[in-house]
This record gives structure tokens, C-alpha cells and sequence, in this order.
């Protein structure tokens, strides 16, 4: 991107107004009420239990940026939104707006985070820490659910009987593996509070009886044994490159030998620079983690070379999250 001048430059800033209304939404439930029957500001507001006033004026933002309508003083959901704000369509969206919600409690501690580089403490959403963490893992369904058959079958090296997943979320992954390998099985390792919302997100897929639920926190716990692939998506830009290799090192005792990893993730230019989208989202590491960030492949090839994988290949080329890199463990590791 190339600006060229201070008109430019200001016209960038007020992109966060539409996004706070968006979280503020979100986090509050006003679509939701909206979406069941049409509200004026002091019925939402009654219903909200918030202030009239306050209710009002982010309601009139939100129909001024087409995310509602108002007609009549009463405020409604378009209809063609309505699939993507009702919490309990399976287009949802809400859970993603939710978690950047959050993220940008974090990005305004920015300058805070730069002086000190020190993670931000923003606090939690209005709705509470378990709350968040529930967003966070439907929001990873949100981004993925729509891309990861697609994906899996383009990666796929074949063959594979089981799959480890490792911090495998609500099982999005998982079930796009085992939808491409019918004869395979799954093990989806996560943290304790997350195997419920994957043991959910199973039992509808018809699929749960293949897969292992395992507990646990990758970064510190020994991974469950007995996978010929290892799946790791969206994993690696959480963690410094010693906090990589180290896991890369569990994930190399955990395989089978001559297995596969499978990492999914942000791949950088070497100049750290492309794409921009990748640099943006380093700075979210760096307002949300200890020491995470976005990587080269030079840097993610010498990390799994650490851990003894060879043959790395970057297998598919995307410009956000959907690049992959694969390797495997030597035959005599």
C-alpha cells in the first residue's frame, strides 16, 4: 500500500467507529433482541436493562451503517442479515465479532504494549472471561467452516489413519480431515474448558464416534500418541519460535514414525513486510501474547529442522491464514 498524502492518512482513522458499534452489539445482544420482533430504543433498552439514551444513539449508528433498519422509531434486522446475526444460525457470525471485539480492547493499549512489550491487559468483554473464550472458539468455526473441506482435500497427502489435532478448538478440522479420510480417526487435543464445545460440535456431526478427546494444554503437556499426520492451524503465531520448536519437539514424539505436520498459518515474505495483512496481525500477537508473531518459511523450516522433520514445502500459497507448510518425520527419527 502507498499513501501519498494527509487526507489519506485521515481518512484510515475512523475506521474503528464502525467497529466498536459492531463489538458494542455484539457484546450486548442488541441484534439478537432486534432480530425476534422489531424494538423501539426504550423497549431494547428496557430489555438490555441499559441506558435510554445510550440505547438510542448506538441503535440510530447501527442503522446508519445498514447493520439494521429503523422504520416507525422501531429498529428490525434486515433480512438478509438475519441468517448471520441470530446467534443460533448456523451462518452465524456473531461469535467472530465477539472475539474482535475483544481484540480491540487489546489494540488500544498499543502505545502502552510498544513502550513496555509487555502483552495487554484489557480486561474481559462485558460478558465475562469464560464468555470470551467461548467466542474465540466459535470464532475460529466462523472464519474456517466454510474453507476447510476445501482445504483439506487440497493438502491431503493420502493414506492417513489418524489425525492429531493438536489445540483442535471446537472440532472444525478435525471433522474436515475425517470427511476426507473415511477410514480414518481423529484425536483432538485442546484445553479442558474447550473438549465440551468440541464434544457439541461432534455429536451433531454424526462423526463422534472416531474421534478421541483428549485434554490439555500444548504448550507444556506431552501430546497423545499413535497419529500418522498432526494437524497444527492457526497455532504457531500464538508462540515465540522457542515456544515452536519446543512444541514441534512433543509433535515429533508424538507421531508415528515417517508421520506428517501439517501447519497452517500466516507464511511472511522475507521482508517481514507482505503481506500487510500478516504484519497487522503480528501487532495483534504482539498486543495478545507473551512472544508471538508471524513467520517466514525459512523460519518455520529451520524450527521443524530442530525438531528433526525434514522435506519442508510450502504446499499451498494464500495471502491470510490459509497457507500451509508440511513436513515429515525421516523413517529412521
Amino acid at each position: 500500500m502507498e499513501l501519498r498524502d494527509g487526507g489519506q492518512l485521515l481518512a484510515m482513522m475512523p475506521g474503528y467507529q464502525v467497529s466498536c458499534v459492531l463489538a458494542a452489539a455484539a457484546d450486548l445482544g442488541v441484534c439478537e433482541l432486534v432480530a425476534q420482533s422489531p424494538q423501539t430504543a426504550d423497549q431494547a433498552a428496557r430489555q438490555l436493562a441499559c441506558d435510554p439514551r445510550a440505547v438510542a444513539i448506538l441503535l440510530d449508528a447501527l442503522a446508519g451503517v445498514g447493520v439494521l433498519s429503523k422504520a416507525a422509531g422501531q429498529y428490525s434486522v434486515p433480512p438478509a442479515l438475519r441468517p448471520f446475526l441470530i446467534e443460533s444460525s448456523p451462518q452465524s457470525v456473531v461469535a467472530m465479532l465477539r472475539h474482535q471485539a475483544s481484540c480491540l480492547r487489546r489494540w488500544a493499549r498499543l502505545p502502552w504494549v510498544v513502550k513496555s512489550g509487555a502483552a495487554a491487559d484489557a480486561g474481559t468483554s462485558i460478558r465475562g472471561a469464560a464468555a470470551d473464550q467461548a467466542a474465540f472458539i466459535e470464532g475460529m468455526d466462523v472464519i474456517n467452516r466454510d474453507v476447510a473441506d476445501t482445504l483439506v482435500r487440497e493438502v491431503n497427502p493420502g493414506g492417513v489413519r489418524c489425525v492429531l489435532d493438536v489445540g483442535g478448538a471446537s472440532g472444525t478440522w478435525t471433522l474436515a480431515w475425517l470427511r476426507a479420510e473415511s477410514a480414518a480417526r481423529a484425536i483432538l487435543f485442546d484445553l479442558p474448558p474447550v473438549i465440551p464445545l468440541a464434544q457439541e460440535r461432534l455429536a451433531r456431526s454424526g462423526l463422534a464416534e472416531r474421534v478421541e478427546l483428549a485434554a490439555g494444554d500444548f504448550s507444556t503437556d506431552a501430546l497423545p500418541r499413535g497419529a500418522d499426520l498432526a494437524w497444527v492451524s492457526a497455532i504457531i503465531h500464538q508462540n515465540s519460535r522457542a515456544e515452536n520448536r519446543a512444541l514441534y519437539r512433543r509433535i515429533a514424539e508424538a507421531l508415528d514414525v515417517g508421520g506428517w505436520i501439517l501447519i497452517r498459518d500466516i507464511v511472511m515474505d522475507e521482508s517481514r513486510t507482505a503481506p500487510a495483512s500478516g504484519a497487522l496481525f503480528a501487532v495483534n500477537m504482539l498486543v495478545a501474547t507473551a512472544g508471538g508473531n508471524t513467520y517466514t518459511l525459512a523460519e518455520i523450516a529451520e524450527d521443524l529442522a530442530s525438531a528433526g522433520f525434514v522435506d519442508v514445502h510450502l504446499v499451498r500459497r494464500d495471502e491470510w491464514m490459509h497457507n500451509v507448510v508440511r513436513a515429515r518425520l525421516p523413517a529412521d527419527h
